[in-house]
């Protein structure tokens, strides 16, 4: 068996076995028995199959790497035809306790997007014809407000609230058409250990953390860094680095 994806939606990890795939929920409350093996290429997933591959890159080989090139248009199409013809929402997202960005999304997937991240909080600042507008739009702006945040960094601030007084500051620089406002029920006192493990409790998922509970410990793990594992079903039992609060 091998961790071959995960759905930030739903959300759960995909897990293979003889070209089958069966969709691991990562509700609260869920009870993960996974030992992590050896790690290389998932592969890739089709409609009705998992076909593997036994490249050692992970979690996917060159062959297998999807690139969304759209991710790097900053208003000049790099496609052949340009297809983003659909209404684009300009944003911001704050991570807490005071990181923010701006993106650009599809207008009718914006909730979606924000939650894909793990944003804390969001607003929807602009609504523009194409993407490649939005995208011309989201580069100037990047100049003065990062168009990316990285995992660890959004890890670090799990436990965390977001500093009010700063975000109404950047926002008080746009005409908000929309605030949204979200809690993804962590509940947590402190920061969680960083660590790559599919054995616990789960709390929750934030973007791409999962929070787990696991021998009086906390642990937020990267979805993206179980993907390419082999797996054997049952508890693990390798020793993880304790938080502060399993000592008591």
């Amino acid at each position: 068996m091998q961790f071959v994806g995960y759905d930030t939606a739903g959300p759960g990890l995909f897990l293979a076995s003889d070209g089958d795939v069966e969709h691991v929920t990562l509700d609260p409350g869920t009870e993960l028995t996974y030992t992590l093996g050896e790690r290389h290429c998932a592969g890739v997933m089709t409609d009705d199959e998992h076909r593997a591959c036994e490249t050692d890159a992970a979690p996917y080989c060159r062959d297998h790497r999807s690139t969304w090139v759209c991710a790097k248009c900053t208003g000049t199409c790099l496609k052949d035809v340009m297809d983003c013809h659909d209404a684009h929402a300009i944003y911001l997202a704050a991570f807490a306790p005071d990181v923010f960005k701006v993106g650009v999304t599809k207008e009718w997937r914006l909730e979606t997007r924000f939650r894909e991240q793990g944003a804390d909080r969001g607003a929807h600042i602009r609504t523009v014809a194409n993407g490649r507008i939005a995208r011309e739009i989201e580069a100037g702006l990047a100049d003065e407000i990062p168009d990316r945040i990285r995992v660890p960094t959004k890890r670090d601030g799990l436990h965390r609230k977001v500093d009010e007084a700063a975000w109404e500051s950047l926002l008080s620089e746009f005409d908000v058409l929309d605030r949204f406002d979200f809690d993804y029920g962590l509940e947590l006192g402190a920061r969680p250990v960083d660590e790559v493990i599919a054995t616990g409790t789960v709390r929750g998922v934030q973007g791409r953390l999962l929070v787990l509970d696991h021998a009086g410990s906390t642990y937020a793990v990267d979805l993206r860094d179980l993907v390419g594992h082999e797996v054997t079903a049952e508890a693990t039992t390798r020793d993880v680095q304790s938080s502060l609060g399993a000592w008591g």
